[in-house]
């Protein structure tokens, strides 16, 4: 597997410098300052790709872009409204254009509004490091309390709601206020958060689209992109939903092992596939991450390795990031599972996905999810399983 990191660009604390250092093969980033729904110039791309390529002393740093995450999908293709036809001649053109700058993996997600969410970007954890979480009462009471969604209390169960009425009631405005900075945050690397407002704006354009709607959204917009990623050599491949349920009463399409086989079979085209998340996947107990990597290997085209550690196997659930090779997943079944399944598997593009704040990383606000020292450890742990498997596997081919 190729091992790669997320870089957010020069903006970004971890430089090529430490990336090098970490003993990363290659980069994923993106053009974090572009709206969805608009085209990718080549110069910007050919710009990113420039910084990339150079140390801080302007020594080449022999680094490649290897992976787009994301090209984002607009919220007018997700929905068919608006300037969609638009949307998507412009996405198509930025495919045309990073393909032009030799980029040809695409990671992209159909999540409703909200990217990954959490509840808590800094839990603290018994080592002293932090981490992120998701606390299903405390999402629930955002939900019912503050966001004050219409009819939200029907979407959790009785305890939950009890839970979350009496959390709200116990809690200050000033841990109101931190929880919904959290969940409204955005994607990493976004310069803009939504305000509450916003967001119920956000939410009532989607108040006639239910899941069958979405899905048939996210097939039009594959039969309108796919055709130019194959002619490309390009591989898109989608991010599951995280959390992998509904959340604010909008539906999650890219979450079960059903959800992938249609998202799969939609468009018949290995330029069609998916990014295999196993933190997001993960956070469903239902969710068997070595049979998906069994039935999907030829249509994986990126892999995010994280951990969570779920309070319960049985439907919407808390959890937090646990350590890489800790957590709900045994991550060395999988890897196995994954380097022994694959079809190329050598030139599989890999990134440790999030990681704990640990050591130097404490207290240095790094994007959430994305500390330096946090993300070494794992990159680190998952690089030893890999050439555990590896020289396993040299001595049974004797």
């Amino acid at each position: 597997m190729k091992q790669t990191w997320r870089w957010f660009g020069p903006d970004d604390d971890i430089t090529v410098d430490h990336m090098l250092q970490a003993g990363v093969e290659g980069v994923v980033t993106s053009l974090y300052s572009l709206a969805a729904g608009t085209v990718w110039p080549r110069s910007l791309i050919a710009a990113r790709k420039a910084e990339i390529a150079s140390m801080s002393d302007s020594t080449p740093s022999g680094l490649l872009w290897d992976v787009v995450e994301s090209l984002p999908v607009s919220e007018s293709i997700k929905t068919r409204t608006g300037d969609y036809e638009e949307h998507l001649v412009a996405y198509c053109q930025s495919l045309e254009n990073l393909a032009a700058e030799g980029i040809k993996v695409i990671c992209y997600n159909f999540m409703p509004v909200l990217d990954w969410t959490r509840t808590d970007i800094a839990m603290k954890l018994p080592h002293g490091g932090t981490c992120m979480n998701f606390d299903l009462t405390d999402f629930a009471m955002f939900d019912i309390h503050i966001l004050q969604r219409e009819l939200a209390s029907n979407d959790y169960d009785s305890s939950v709601t009890d839970a979350a009425l009496k959390r709200f009631q116990e809690s200050t405005q000033t841990t109101r206020d931190a929880l919904t900075r959290t969940v409204v945050a955005g994607l990493p690397g976004a310069v803009h958060a939504l305000t509450l407002s916003e967001l119920r704006d956000a939410l009532a354009t989607y108040k006639d689209t239910d899941r069958e709607t979405l899905r048939q959204n996210l097939k039009a917009f594959l039969e309108a992109v796919v055709p130019t990623a194959e002619r490309l050599g390009m591989k898109l491949c989608c991010h599951p939903d995280d959390p992998p349920w509904p959340i604010l009463g909008l539906p999650r399409i890219v979450s079960t092992e059903d959800d992938l086989a249609w998202l799969t079979g939609a468009v018949d085209s290995v330029a069609n596939g998916i990014t295999l998340c196993t933190g997001s996947l993960g956070s469903r107990g239902d969710n068997d991450l070595c049979a998906l990597a069994r039935r999907f290997a030829d249509r994986i085209h990126f892999v995010h390795l994280r951990n969570v550690r779920r309070a319960t196997n049985n439907g919407p659930t808390s959890f937090f990031e646990d350590a890489h090779l800790a957590g709900s997943t045994d991550m060395v079944e999988f890897l196995h599972t994954l380097v022994t399944t694959h079809p190329d598997i050598a030139t599989l593009p890999m990134r440790p996905d999030h990681g704990q704040e640990i050591l130097t990383d404490i207290g240095q606000n790094s994007k959430p999810g994305y500390p330096l020292c946090g993300r070494m450890r794992g990159l680190a742990e998952l690089r030893g399983v890999l050439l555990s498997i590896e020289y396993v596997r040299h001595l049974e081919s004797k």
